[in-house]
């Protein structure tokens, strides 16, 4: 369970690390990124919030710190940033690369139960029973203030974990999600490697399902997505109009913000990120930090 520090890089006052561990729950060493603000800010504040970034296929552990420009933000924010691994790695999984082809290999932050799957590709025990306690026992984060986000496979995952530990996240927030996996080609290839044809058990990681399936608006304060118009995944992968549709059912709060011109990439979450960390900002404070 010893973290392992990897680097360690001095980032706008702050410092952006990256660790290794040896995970339990994936039986594999797993990376992830810390980015702590300035130690001023964290001494004079105590315990901080965090927010959790999961990043989408082909993307690692380093994707986020490198791409989004985040560091900035989280100063002034005074959050930690936690960016996981997007997958297993060394398991000698079949077709196993840094470019997993998608349905296969590509975490999707979910336990699989089906072979060879089953016994490694457990991202979401990894994230939220092992990581997460491990990084609020070791690092001055508030357990009761932390918030999740993520891009495409990860703002599916974002949105899941979100709906499936509600006591675990406070605030949710996507970029581009994949919305309803039950129902695009990347969802069901994925979830019949992982998971089998029982498409009840299908329904237990589709957002869009979940949501639908609430008896009552499990984020009050309201959730965040942005979704680029020129996306070329948008219509056939993600479709957010069925999360959309979901939330106005179970009088979910919902800022679904569609922009003209923006694709699939960091550029766009670039671009849109300053209101993400700041909505989780105003949610993990409002819950009583100060």
């Amino acid at each position: 369970m010893a973290m392992e520090l990897l680097s360690a890089h001095a980032c706008f006052g702050g410092e952006q690390r990256f660790y290794s561990h040896a995970s339990n729950e994936v039986g594999l060493p797993m990376r992830f990124s810390v980015f702590l603000p300035p130690q001023p800010r964290i001494k004079a504040l105590g315990k901080v919030p965090a927010l959790v970034y999961l990043a989408g296929l082909t993307c690692t552990e380093e994707t986020f710190a490198m791409k989004a420009g985040a560091q900035r933000l989280a100063v002034d924010a005074g959050i930690i940033l936690i960016a996981p691994d997007t997958s297993p790695r060394g398991a000698n999984a079949p077709g196993e690369s840094a470019d997993w082809d998608f349905g296969v290999g590509a975490g999707f932050y979910l336990d699989a139960t089906q072979q060879p799957w089953a016994k490694h590709w457990r991202m979401e025990s990894w994230i939220v029973r092992e990581l997460l306690p491990l990084l609020v026992k070791e690092l001055p984060i508030a357990d009761d203030r932390i918030g999740i986000s993520g891009h495409s496979m990860g703002g599916h995952g974002a949105l899941t974990l979100a709906l499936r530990h509600p006591d675990v996240f406070r605030s949710v927030s996507a970029f581009a999600p994949i919305a309803s996996p039950t129902r695009c080609p990347w969802g069901v290839k994925a979830f019949s490697g992982y998971l089998g044809e029982d498409k009840n058990e299908w329904a237990k990681h589709d957002a869009s399902l979940l949501m639908a399936a609430s008896s009552s608006a499990p984020y009050p304060e309201g959730i965040l997505i942005d979704q680029g118009l020129n996306d070329k995944f948008l219509d056939e992968q993600l479709k957010p109009e069925f999360f959309e549709q979901a939330c106005a059912q179970v009088g979910q709060p919902l800022e679904l913000r569609r922009h003209a011109g923006y694709d699939h990439g960091y550029y766009f979450v670039q671009s849109f990120l300053a209101d993400h960390i700041a909505h989780h900002a105003r949610i993990l404070a409002g819950l009583g930090f100060k």
